[in-house]
């Protein structure tokens, strides 16, 4: 590996509130345009060539390459979930050995370790970035994109946060949102209680149905999460709507959920139903990720693997077969939430593993 001297984490940090301060909420084109410049502007300086902008329908991806035959793709993406005006109120900031700010940890920080890393090394070819701006909401628009570079590259590290205690992640649970729409008959509660179909207790039968659905022993959940009906107080509801996140670590269970979906039925006379989603992210097995785990121990040894819940691009990554390893960005924690930090003193040694990483894929 590569000595921590080489990696300037000041130089980080600045990077990382140039990062920071282009908020950058998912499904936002302007603030994802805007934000996309700036990932491509820090790749740009720190490592020469030239990224480019990939348009789409989610907002603009950027996409580097170092020439020569592709051998490594890192990947990342540049979407948070925090609205704009985020920043006012929880700017970025350095005290007591912590950067703040939305997106520091998911997945900012992990960009720029991975640039700076990649930088100290003398020779890149062979290397590529994809920075995608949907991932939090699915990566509808980066999927093709993010498939067609694994298959080319033959092996991806992904620069998700890590996992709790510095861990690398090594397998993660396939997962999907469902929505269920119910349609009853609208009717007056107190004159025609009867007339109607109460879309409301036709939900109350699904949410039973499909919580039942979950398998704790095989990895599978299956938790309602939203839930509306009805219009006013005094009306039957004619309409509502559940949905359901979905969670899964093998192959078979993935199909088994999505049939479950397909063949739920309604409870009471006369009422409708429809399914609307799937396990849109296959899970990750953790043999996808074994020798490039194994490289990391070698690298950086006593830091350890564990398989996760949470999905990230990894998934579609790894159910190709191409080697996958994920976790590799900041260390630190509050994803999505107010709290979210990095912590600086990991950032020369996880720069300094991107370096490692890369040097050993290209020489096995």
């Amino acid at each position: 590996m590569h000595k921590a001297a080489r990696v300037s984490v000041d130089a980080m940090i600045e990077d990382l509130r140039t990062l920071v301060e282009v908020e950058s909420p998912s499904r936002d084109l302007n603030a994802l345009t805007a934000s996309a410049k700036a990932v491509a502007g820090v790749i740009e300086s720190r490592l020469g060539g030239r990224a480019v902008l990939v348009e789409s329908d989610g907002g603009p991806h950027v996409h580097w390459s170092a020439g020569g035959d592709p051998t490594v793709l890192i990947l990342g993406h540049h979407d948070t979930v925090f609205p704009l005006g985020t920043l006012a109120r929880r700017p970025f900031t350095v005290e007591n050995g912590r950067a703040m700010g939305p997106g520091v940890f998911d997945m900012l920080g992990g960009l720029v370790q991975a640039v700076h890393g990649l930088a100290s090394l003398d020779d890149l070819s062979g290397v590529e970035i994809l920075v995608t701006a949907d991932e939090e909401v699915g990566s509808g628009s980066s999927r093709a994109l993010i498939e067609e570079r694994a298959l080319a590259c033959g092996a991806v590290l992904v620069f998700e946060g890590a996992a709790d205690g510095g861990g690398l992640k090594t397998g993660r649970k396939g997962c999907g949102t469902f929505r269920v729409s119910l349609t009853g008959r609208a009717s007056h509660a107190g004159l025609e209680p009867t007339a109607g179909i109460n879309a409301l207790i036709e939900a109350a039968h699904q949410v039973l149905d499909i919580a039942a659905l979950g398998r704790p022993e095989s990895g599978t959940t299956v938790t309602p999460t939203v839930a509306s009906a009805g219009t006013l107080d005094n009306v039957v509801p004619a309409e509502a709507t559940v949905i359901v996140d979905v969670r899964v670590e093998s192959a078979d269970e993935k199909e088994r959920i999505e049939s479950a979906f397909a063949a739920l039925a309604p409870h009471l006379d006369g009422a409708e139903i429809t399914v609307q989603g799937a396990v849109s992210r296959p899970p990750m097995p953790e043999s996808a990720s074994a020798g490039l785990l194994s490289l990391a121990q070698r690298l950086l040894p006593g830091i350890e693997g564990t398989a996760v819940g949470g999905g990230s691009d990894g998934n579609f990554t790894a159910a190709l077969g191409v080697p996958t390893l994920d976790g590799l960005g900041a260390v630190g924690g509050g994803a999505h939430a107010d709290h979210e930090y990095l912590v600086i003193d990991a950032m020369a040694e996880r720069a300094n593993l991107v370096a490692g990483l890369v040097n050993g894929i290209r020489n096995a």
